[in-house]
């Protein structure tokens, strides 16, 4: 049975269901940040997932890149699956700007997480789940 890691659960709040991933909001407000979580059980690496698996992930990976830079219009997207913290697949999607606080280095670790006040985090969830939903493809 699938299971969130308790990192994940702590760090980000549900935005929608894919076919195969769950899609977080990494819960700092400096950054569009969405993070998809395969609901696979036991896997780590990408390889971890069957061939129709990792192509499914990779067109919700271009999915998300897409709404991130439709909503926000972010000058790049940064996407990753690292994992040495978390060990639970999962690959991040970030929009970046020339302005934002980190840039141009990496958002990871980048002086604490700054959350979002419980307004405009309802706001932002509201947007994305939208933005989504337009699309077509959530469950």
């Amino acid at each position: 049975m699938f299971r969130l890691h308790g990192q994940l659960e702590k760090d980000a709040v549900p935005v929608c269901d894919l076919p195969l991933s769950s899609v977080l909001l990494f819960n700092d407000a400096r950054f569009p940040w969405l993070i998809l979580v395969p609901r696979i059980e036991g896997a780590r690496e990408l390889y971890s997932l069957d061939g129709d698996e990792r192509v499914t992930l990779m067109e919700e990976i271009a999915l998300a890149s897409g709404v991130l830079q439709r909503t926000f219009e972010p000058y790049k997207l940064n996407v990753g699956a690292l994992g040495n913290i978390v060990e639970q697949l999962h690959v991040h999607v970030i929009g970046r700007f020339k302005h934002d606080a980190a840039w141009p280095g990496p958002v990871w670790g980048f002086q604490g997480r700054q959350p979002y006040p419980p307004d405009a985090l309802s706001g932002r969830l509201k947007t994305l789940q939208d933005a989504f939903e337009k699309d077509g493809r959530i469950r």
